[in-house]
């Protein structure tokens, strides 16, 4: 490592604020007892916890949801079924788009 070249542009050289975030962002999380890991199923939880450390997580989820959200379209032929009686407000179930869709009629014209 090039200390003199690392001193100069002010970054840390210590290796404790790299140990201690490696302890508790990864250490603490994925070797718990009995957990095994796949590389992708590591990597996405390292990634979640990472943002959620960094307070960059409600950011990141911003721009994940603006990428994967879908409007669902029923065909005429398909009612959505009726919502469930659950302890969580029908708004966290359901994006409000798809919530406060009405069930559509089933008489033929």
């Amino acid at each position: 490592m090039d200390y003199a070249r690392l001193r100069a542009q002010n970054l840390p050289i210590s290796s404790g604020v790299i140990e201690a975030t490696c302890k508790t962002l990864v250490t603490q999380r994925m070797k718990r007892s009995g957990q095994h890991w796949t590389i992708d199923g590591g990597q996405a939880i390292l990634t979640f916890r990472a943002l959620a450390q960094s307070e960059r997580f409600d950011a990141a989820w911003k721009m994940v949801a603006a990428e994967y959200q879908q409007d669902m379209v029923f065909p005429e032929n398909v009612l959505p079924f009726p919502a469930r009686r659950t302890s969580v407000k029908p708004d966290l179930m359901l994006p409000r788009h798809i919530s406060t869709l009405h069930p559509v009629s089933t008489t033929t014209p």
